[in-house]
């Protein structure tokens, strides 16, 4: 795999049925600059919609991968995210038009269509290092006896192993396959993009008593009677197993990066793969935020009370690790037995008052919002507070990490959305807004 983003070299379009609905809909990839990752635009009566591919703007739904920013929706992206992935392509842009749903063309069912569009349009690198997600420590979700694990394992490829089983004709199913491995896209593209999408002939039944696929034949998809395929044949003996194998690369790659190490699944589906991919984003971010704390400070104590009016005991910033422009800002409040509030607070089971972590997130909320040059010399008075949950206590010894970012900022107001963590778990959260006034000497 390279080790640096890729994007396609021109545009290409699809027009073709969605798999559920029906419906004609037009597919278009187009380039996209480094670092952009793979946005979905979806156009509906006069409505456009950019929706980032994701697993924060997963909508659930059976059977099937649906993304949603507000009203507008794009269904089963899964084949089409598989073959992005599996092509090795980090940036683009898809584009969606007609029909009501907003469904993506099916094809066969499989990804070989959108393989296919990929290969037609080239791929072009690009000059922004490839960032992928190094799975450091094991993850596991389950429902009943289902099960998909993420373990440590090689850093420079995806390892899958998949345990179908299913009743007869199928039976057990083992399939191994490395995603990046020496043949990279030239393998996804031979080895996983042609495994159909498959249901069981009553199950098929029933989606069309419902009118879903109801203008599909046993030839447009791989109808499974106990007695095998119907007018159909299989592309690969274990071809149930490789599509289980494709959505789940699909699915993963809605964490927003390429993965790295070892998966293992036992008849896992859509559910477990969202599920998976929300705990790696988290472990990503929580590794990202631990990796700040040994940084030297963007701001230490001094520049804080130059920007903050607060003073002791209510200045509950200690360190700004780092800001990134006026959108994020990251700092620390070291929680220990000598802060005031122990002495009246729970004082035999000492625990930090959830308000004054309430409190710490929106000085760390104010400081960012100062980085905004029109809103040099203001301060950022407490307007409401939404959203707020506690997660777990903080007590004395906690290093508390702090976490603002920058949701919707005008001349007068800001609105920031802030969380607050000790180690990897998140001790608070809240949507914070401000006013902006000019700071008046008493």
């Amino acid at each position: 795999m390279p080790d640096v983003q890729q994007t396609i070299a021109r545009e290409v379009s699809l027009t073709g049925r969605g798999l559920f609905t029906g419906e004609e809909s037009t597919l278009t990839i187009s380039p996209a600059d480094s670092g952009a990752g793979i946005t979905f635009m979806r156009e509906q009566d006069g409505k456009v919609a950019a929706i980032q591919a994701r697993i924060q703007n997963v909508l659930k739904r059976p059977r099937r991968t649906c993304l949603k920013n507000g009203t507008l929706l794009v269904e089963t992206v899964e084949h089409c995210m598989a073959a992005l992935s599996g092509m090795g392509i980090d940036n683009a842009v898809v584009k969606v038009t007609g029909g009501r749903a907003g469904e993506l063309p099916a094809g066969d069912g499989s990804s070989r269509s959108f393989v296919q569009m990929l290969q037609e349009a080239g791929t072009q690198p690009q000059l922004a290092k490839l960032e992928p997600l190094i799975i450091r420590k094991p993850e596991q979700v389950s429902i009943g006896d289902a099960s998909l694990a993420a373990l440590p394992g090689p850093s420079d490829r995806l390892e899958i192993i998949y345990d179908f089983e299913g009743p007869p004709p199928l039976g057990r199913q083992v399939f191994c396959y490395t995603l990046g491995g020496e043949e990279g896209a030239a393998d996804f593209a031979r080895q996983i993009a042609p495994a159909r999408t498959w249901i069981f002939e009553n199950e098929a039944r029933e989606l069309q008593a419902r009118g879903l696929g109801t203008h599909l034949t046993a030839r447009d998809l791989l109808v499974i009677s106990p007695d095998g395929p119907v007018d159909n044949v299989f592309r690969f003996d274990d071809e149930c197993a490789r599509h289980k194998v494709l959505d789940l690369i699909g699915d993963l790659y809605l964490i927003g990066r390429p993965l790295r190490g070892r998966l293992v699944g036992h008849k896992s589906g859509h559910e477990l793969n969202h599920m998976l991919a929300r705990k790696l984003v988290q472990q990503y971010e929580n590794a990202g935020r631990e990796s700040l704390v040994h940084r030297e400070a963007a701001l230490d104590i001094r520049k804080i009370m130059r920007i903050l009016p607060h003073r002791y005991p209510m200045l509950m910033v200690d360190r700004v690790l780092e800001i990134t422009g006026d959108t994020r800002a990251v700092g620390i409040k070291n929680v220990t037995f000598n802060d005031v509030f122990f002495q009246g607070h729970y004082p035999g089971t000492p625990i930090m008052p959830g308000v004054l972590i309430v409190e710490a997130m929106a000085q760390l909320g104010g400081i960012l919002l100062s980085q905004k040059l029109e809103h040099t010399g203001k301060l950022a008075v407490l307007l409401s507070m939404d959203k707020v949950k506690m997660r777990q206590p903080v007590v004395p010894g906690d290093q508390l990490l702090l976490e603002a970012v920058a949701v919707r900022v005008k001349s007068r107001t800001g609105h920031v959305r802030c969380k607050a963590f000790v180690g990897d778990k998140m001790a608070a959260e809240a949507d914070i807004k401000f006013m902006l006034v000019d700071a008046e000497p008493f």
